[in-house]
């Protein structure tokens, strides 16, 4: 007999929680049982991340009285990106829906976040709107960083640090994730054409185990982000980047260089004590590095595309498309009956 399919993967990234892993696994037995109630299949993947306490032994435990609980283990430690990716390129669900170990999550919800991709969404991404931190160290920076955030990418969420979103997997197919830019995937998904939304989730504070978010983590987040938004702009054109400050540069060394002249022949001063001199050969200079970066680059993104055949649109569908043409060397195609 074939195994089912599941509608619903749930991906939990998880690191040194060796604490949480029996709460954990009672709360999934319950999302587990209200989603295969309402007829959604599930399965949970956690991805152990590299933990060096008891969180694999009892991962494994558990496993094994619940076929529907999947486990992967690093070999080290990769980062929850790394674990995040790992665990979407193992999820067979229509649905995806990411949360943390450490269940201030609450799995409870992820029925509610299936039910709203099954309104037509495609990316559903949790907000804790009455969230359990500490507001000095977690709280506050987290405010301004999805207020940068929202403000550079024109998606406005008011939580983009939350883990708990759901996801269509065709959203999710396309993208690579690395550093810290598996917040960002609403941002991707959102300028591939997804329909994006918002919902209040629950948000409990942690009761085992330590916190692995800090200040220096939203310091790399805002980094990141300038990838994020060069990749979102400027990924098929890096000349319009480089180019237009090559240009500007270019011009600013020439004026400075008209200046320097003007001030010779009109006022007498030397040329060679005016430091607009220096300054003038320094912006053309750098200018037309930057122009040439921007060639360069150029050069790389065409390379990139047609190595992999890869697209620079995305159909959302077809109406009436022809179906593609059998190879040369398949057999003709004959009915029976």
């Amino acid at each position: 007999m074939a195994e089912r399919v599941p509608q619903v993967s749930v991906v939990i990234p998880c690191f040194n929680e060796g604490q949480t892993i029996p709460r954990l696994v009672g709360a999934l037995d319950r999302a587990s049982s209200q989603l295969e109630s309402t007829g959604r299949s599930t399965e949970v993947i956690v991805v152990d991340d590299g933990s060096r306490d008891e969180t694999w032994s009892r991962l494994a435990d558990a496993a094994r009285s619940r076929p529907w609980l999947r486990l992967v283990r690093f070999r080290r430690n990769f980062g929850q990106t790394a674990a995040m990716s790992a665990g979407f390129k193992l999820a067979r669900g229509t649905y995806i829906v990411p949360m943390d170990a450490d269940l201030q999550n609450d799995p409870d919800d992820i029925p509610a976040l299936v039910s709203k991709l099954e309104e037509g969404f495609d990316v559903v991404s949790g907000w804790r709107k009455n969230r359990q931190d500490k507001a000095l160290s977690r709280k506050i920076p987290s405010r301004v960083a999805n207020w940068v955030i929202g403000s550079v990418s024109g998606l406005r969420l008011h939580d983009y640090g939350c883990t708990l979103k759901g996801y269509r997997r065709e959203v999710l197919e396309p993208v690579r994730l690395y550093g810290e830019m598996h917040r960002f995937i609403p941002i991707y998904a959102k300028w591939a054409g997804a329909r994006v939304t918002e919902m209040v989730v629950r948000h409990h504070p942690r009761k085992e185990g330590k916190s692995k978010y800090g200040l220096g983590r939203t310091l790399k987040v805002i980094l990141d982000l300038l990838t994020v938004k060069f990749l979102g702009d400027y990924s098929t054109k890096p000349l319009y980047l480089f180019g237009l400050w090559g240009l500007l540069l270019c011009l600013a060394g020439t004026a400075c260089g008209i200046i320097t002249l003007v001030q010779k022949f009109v006022d007498g001063a030397y040329a060679h004590r005016n430091p607009l001199l220096l300054l003038a050969v320094l912006l053309f200079i750098v200018g037309m590095q930057l122009i040439g970066m921007g060639l360069l680059a150029e050069l790389q993104v065409r390379t990139y595309h047609e190595s992999q055949a890869k697209p620079i649109y995305l159909v959302a569908e077809e109406v009436n498309a022809p179906c593609a043409e059998l190879p040369a060397s398949s057999p003709p195609v004959t009915a029976k009956g």
